[in-house]
C-alpha cells in the first residue's frame, strides 16, 4: 500500500541567467510518514538549491489510488484525474459511484484522458471520467524496493 503526499517546498535555485531566484514547486512523494516524506525530499531537493537551504512549507496526504508514469521526456505535466467506478446496488437497485484520484503523467489533457481510458480499458469494472485537471507537481519520487 503506497502512501503519497503531496508537499510545496521553497528554495533558492540558480536562475538561467546565473542569478539565484526564489522558487516554490510541489511534489509527490511515495513515504511510510510524514517524517519520511520530509526527509526523502530534503534529500532530493537539497542538490538543486543554490544556498543549501530548503524550507518544506507544506505536507499533506493524498488519497491517490493509481499513478500512469512514464519516462517520455515529451511527457512533462501531471494530471489528477477523478474516476468514478459504477456499481449497481442489486438490493436498493440504485447505481453506486465511488470517486478514486489516479495521476497521470502526460504532455496534454487529451493525451491523460486518452490514457486513463486505454488503462481503464483492461478492467471489467463501469467507470466514468469525472474530471481531468493539471496540476503544479514539478516531480513524483516513488519509493525505491
Amino acid at each position: 500500500m503506497n502512501n503519497w503526499y503531496e508537499c510545496s517546498v521553497r528554495y533558492e535555485k540558480l536562475a538561467d541567467t546565473g542569478l539565484s531566484k526564489k522558487s516554490s514547486e510541489s511534489y509527490l512523494v511515495d513515504a511510510m510518514s510524514v517524517t519520511e516524506a520530509e526527509a526523502r525530499l530534503t534529500e532530493e531537493i537539497t542538490p538543486f538549491s543554490s544556498t543549501g537551504e530548503i524550507v518544506i512549507s507544506t505536507i499533506k496526504r493524498a488519497k491517490i489510488a493509481e499513478l500512469f508514469l512514464n519516462d517520455k521526456e515529451e511527457d512533462d505535466k501531471y494530471y489528477r484525474c477523478k474516476v468514478l467506478f459504477i456499481v449497481l446496488d442489486e438490493k436498493n437497485g440504485v447505481e453506486k459511484k465511488t470517486p478514486v484520484t489516479m495521476i497521470v503523467k502526460s504532455d496534454s489533457l487529451a493525451h491523460a484522458v486518452a490514457v486513463i481510458e486505454e488503462e481503464m480499458s483492461h478492467t471489467t469494472n463501469d467507470y466514468a471520467i469525472a474530471s481531468v485537471v493539471e496540476t503544479n507537481i514539478v516531480d513524483v519520487f516513488t519509493l525505491k524496493y
